[in-house]
This record gives structure tokens, sequence and C-alpha cells, in this order.
């Protein structure tokens, strides 16, 4: 399996590559070609193309959830996937409205665009994706120290009501020697994450993460998510785009981290 980051909040000294707020990745497996995630903006089209990744060859187009640094790239896909269209997976949740105050949160494009031209599988359920990769549907909670959050708000039915992010999900590989895990921002908590995708592959040796790790403060819950860490013995941890430069400092204080930026190839057996 070989990842390549398309978008993340850091670009590399001397790589010439485009950044923004956000997260994207190009998975290939197998014979799957995998988008996880599309981004705020088209720069994940202009990261490709630089990379020379050809997104028109794309077979499956999975979500980590509906904000806007991750969906905001549907706007672009009718113009990418003129060959073949990829099925796109996502949570139930996702493509529902979003707000945080008055500023639009969610995704541009709606579930009646899509079903349109591509087949949408809404799923809570794990589903397998490529051979050796499955996407998780919606995380429970099985650590007592990553409660749900509530960010913003969400269109559940007539009316906005908090929203506690249900809809965020991530991808599990199964490699020869344990799970990689990669994330789109671990709303739903990246201990959690972990604890489930162990549950679903029956494996327990966790090799490696990469993603948004959703980490800021440098409180009890850090802590105990670097206690999680390393009593799980994983071998190599890469977070990026929504962990802050405190939370990432105290992690490799105890913990080596990888640095990620646009552009980041990764191959895992």
């Amino acid at each position: 399996m070989k990842l390549t980051v398309l978008v993340d909040n850091n670009v590399y000294i001397d790589h010439y590559y485009f950044g923004e707020p956000a997260l994207s990745f190009y998975i290939e497996d197998e014979n799957e070609k995998i988008l996880f995630d599309t981004g705020y903006s088209g720069v994940f089209k202009k990261n490709a193309d630089l990379l020379n990744i050809d997104l028109s060859q794309v077979t499956k187009l999975a979500l980590s959830h509906g904000h806007n640094d991750h969906t905001g790239g549907l706007n672009m896909i009718s113009s990418i996937f003129t060959r073949q269209k990829p099925q796109i997976i996502a949570h139930p949740l996702t493509f529902l409205p979003k707000k945080e105050d008055e500023l639009i949160i969610g995704s541009a494009v709606t579930k009646e665009d899509l079903q349109v031209d591509y087949d949408l599988l809404l799923t809570k359920e794990p589903v397998k994706i490529s051979q050796n990769i499955t996407f998780l549907g919606e995380i429970p909670e099985l650590v007592d120290f990553e409660p749900r959050k509530q960010v913003g708000e969400t269109k559940l039915s007539e009316v906005f009501t908090p929203d506690y992010v249900l809809d965020d999900s991530a991808l599990v590989f199964e490699g020869h020697d344990g799970i990689y895990i990669i994330t789109g921002c671990s709303h739903s908590g990246i201990s959690n994450i972990c604890e489930y995708a162990k549950q679903v592959t029956g494996i327990q040796t966790i090799k490696s993460v990469i993603g948004g790790f959703h980490l800021f403060e440098e409180d009890l819950q850090l802590d105990k998510t670097i206690k999680y860490f390393k009593s799980n013995q994983i071998a190599s941890l890469y977070p990026c785009h929504c962990v802050s430069f405190q939370a990432k400092a105290k992690i490799h204080y105890q913990l080596p981290i990888q640095e990620v930026g646009v552009g980041l190839q990764l191959e895992w057996k």
C-alpha cells in the first residue's frame, strides 16, 4: 500500500507544492486507487498534477467527515472524473448542513447532488473498500478520556442542533505485521479510533498512525493519549493537519513523531 499526502497545513522546505489548513491523501492498494478527503479547495488537484498522480483513475473516494476542510474539493470532482466515476463512501450524516455560529462549515455539495452521477455508499458500519483497507464507519466511545465534543451545529431535521460529529470516521490498513490507521480529523478521538480499528480487524498490533489527531491543548486528554500511544507501542506517528505545535512537542518529548507535509509518501506492506 502506498499513501501520498496531497493536502496538509504543512509544506516541506524546497518542495514547491501548495498547502492549506485541510487534508487529502491519495492511497493505492492492490487494484484500488483511493482518494481520502478532498481538502478545502482545488489544491488537492494542483498537488496531484505536480506529483504526477492521475486522479481520473481513482476508483474510491472516502470521506472522513463532512466539514468543509475535508469536503471542499468535491466542487471539482465533476471535472476530474470524466472517464470513470468512483464510488463515494461516507457516514450517513456527512452531507447534512453544518454551521458554527453564522459560518457554514459543512459540505457545499449535497448528497442529492452526488447521487445523480455517483454510487454513494453511506454507512455507519465498517466496510472494506480495498483488499486490505476498511472504512470504519461510526466510531464508538471505547476509552474514558475522549468524550464526544460539540463542534458547531448540524441540521438533523428541521432545526439546527448541537453537532458531536458522529460522522467522523477513519481508514485502517491491514499489513503483514499489524494495522496502520489513517485519520481525517479524529473528532471521535484518536484513541477511540485506534481501539475500534483493533476490534474491527481483530489485530491488536498498531504499527503506525497518520492524520489529524485533533489535539490542541496541553491537558489531561493529551497526557492520556500519549500514555495510550506508549502502551500500544506504536512504532511511528505522523500527526498533521489539526494538531497544535504544543501538542506535537509534548508527544515528541516522549515518543518521536515524524514530520508530515504535502508530498510525503509512505509505503506499508
